[in-house]
């Protein structure tokens, strides 16, 4: 260790040399007495004040020559104070620098304003990645003890803990989602659908503000209905997707996927905050305040009448997209007649302290219909069987709604975010990718997500691809696989074969419309 620091020696300024500043009004060059460093002068050597934003000494000295002689403005003529440390490192010595050429006194002198982080940033923040569990907050809803103990199967979808299907002795995940699926067609089924993004819009303009986000008409919307939507980032391409329900002339509730609700309410008051300051709106994240537990399957009815018999539940009295307010077991509730399944459907939403009551009770009246929970699995083999599109799934940031057939949705009397992006010639070509069915040659093979799709067998590799594989399942009630892919010029494809090149072999498959379950959509309505 001595050696080494005999090894090393100080110099310049490193060593502490002292130097003066001559005062304002003073030519450096003629001043009066030596300076013992020239500070200021072409060719003389530099005294670094403030190290993040390389301030140096003859960079204050020239400020106060040019008349900067508070300490905010010395800020922003130098940038002293602007770096990551925001002058926590070089701020006094500047001051002192600046007070010796002005001929202050630097005790009077006020430090320019600090801003977050206020202390040095730790070791353990920034190894962050090796906190184990902690390194990302872990989120479970309501029901989630029930669902343990129920011998769920967990998935991570954002930062919740969902249960992916519910395996029984000697079941594998395709049995038990089979069975779960099998339990919703025929029966009833119960899906913890808490997870969902939620965020109230509120104020006299909310209406106004949504049209501008959403690619459908929202601001004729009654209360007590709900309306699905669409949300498209400026250059056209799907962000997210959801219901959204008006509450009040002056209040809707929005439902946003659960990995994208963070982001949704981010982009609503990026918005509000930068472009349209002028509209009277107030976004709230209520996603933690409501549990949901959605109700499934053709006994469903039954179910709630059980729990609610006061409640009018018969299809032309509740229809599909509508909304009310009654008790669920004595427990207060907002229900939804909307569905993920393609079947008859009841999301009911009540404050997240009565989630687990109303979970249990929905279970002890569905058990003489034999009713079953099911998980996230079982939810996306049905709502694939009926062509519903899931974020991130059937869209990855080039998909328009166009592409997705969802082009009658588009109000075309309206702006809103993307509607220019969307009549861009890019967006209107014939070959763009468009979302179709897949059916398998063999019904029991099914298809890997994202599977390169070819046209043409044969030919002089390498052989250019024509889409991929979104979404792929095996469908218990259809009896056989099927899956949703985008395919260049899809929807004038509809009847053609198609081939999935996999890495030992090759899948042959027929393209169809995207709707392989209900297609009236009668068994959805009740």
């Amino acid at each position: 260790a001595a050696a080494g620091l005999r090894a090393a020696a100080a110099c310049g300024f490193a060593a502490g040399l002292p130097f003066d500043i001559p005062p304002v009004g003073e030519d450096e060059d003629t001043a009066p007495g030596p300076l013992v460093l020239p500070l200021g002068r072409r060719g003389a050597p530099r005294a670094f004040v403030d190290l993040h934003n390389d301030v140096s000494a003859a960079d204050i000295a020239l400020a106060a020559r040019e008349g900067y002689g508070a300490a905010e403005h010395l800020k922003r003529y130098t940038t002293l104070g602007m770096g990551t440390d925001q002058g926590k490192t070089g701020n006094i010595a500047g001051l002192a620098l600046l007070a010796a050429a002005t001929g202050g006194d630097v005790a009077a002198s006020v430090p320019t304003t600090f801003r977050p982080p206020y202390v040095p940033v730790s070791y353990g923040l920034l190894a962050g990645s090796e906190r184990g569990r902690l390194a990302d907050p872990v989120r479970e809803t309501p029901m989630h003890g029930w669902h343990d103990a129920a011998g769920a199967m967990f998935e991570d979808v954002g930062q919740w803990k969902r249960p992916r299907c519910y395996p029984r002795r000697g079941e594998d995940m395709a049995a038990a989602v089979r069975r779960e699926c099998l339990a919703a067609r025929d029966g009833a089924a119960l899906l913890d659908a808490s997870t969902l993004g939620k965020i109230e819009i509120a104020g006299p303009d909310a209406a106004h503000f949504l049209d501008r986000l959403y690619i459908n008409r929202l601001q004729h919307l009654a209360v007590g209905s709900c309306r699905y939507g669409v949300m498209c980032r400026d250059d056209g391409m799907v962000f997210d997707d959801g219901v959204v329900a008006r509450l009040a002339p002056d209040r809707f509730l929005i439902t946003t996927t659960t990995g994208n609700a963070g982001a949704v309410l981010d982009w609503c008051e990026e918005w509000l905050q930068t472009e349209w300051p002028g509209l009277e709106v107030f976004c709230t994240s209520v996603t933690e305040e409501w549990a949901n537990a959605s109700l499934v399957g053709p006994r469903s009815r039954e179910i709630l009448s059980a729990l609610a018999p006061d409640l009018a539940l018969a299809p032309a009295a509740f229809r599909f997209m509508q909304w009310l307010e009654a008790e669920v077991a004595g427990i207060p509730a907002r229900i939804f007649r909307v569905s993920f399944s393609g079947e008859l459907s009841y999301e009911i939403n009540v404050p997240a302290d009565y989630g687990l009551a109303l979970w249990e009770r929905l279970i002890a009246a569905g058990a003489p219909y034999g009713i079953t929970p099911y998980g996230t699995e079982a939810m996306h083999v049905m709502r694939a069987e009926k062509g519903y599109m899931m974020v991130g799934h059937e869209t990855d940031g080039s998909v328009t709604p166009l592409d997705l057939g969802l082009a009658a949705l588009v109000a075309r009397d309206k702006d809103f975010l993307g509607r220019r992006s969307l009549a861009r010639p890019d967006a209107l070509r014939p070959d763009r990718k468009q979302l179709v069915g897949l059916l398998t040659e063999d019904p029991d093979e099914v298809i890997p997500e994202g599977a390169p799709l070819v046209g043409e067998l044969g030919g002089t590799p390498p052989v250019p691809t024509i889409g991929h594989v979104t979404s792929s399942y095996y469908g218990p009630r259809l009896g056989r696989s099927f899956a949703l892919a985008l395919l260049a010029g899809g929807r004038s494809r509809h009847g053609a074969p198609v081939w999935a090149a996999l890495p030992d072999h090759i899948v042959a498959a027929r393209i169809c419309p995207p709707l392989f379950y209900d297609s009236d959509g009668s068994l959805r309505d009740g």
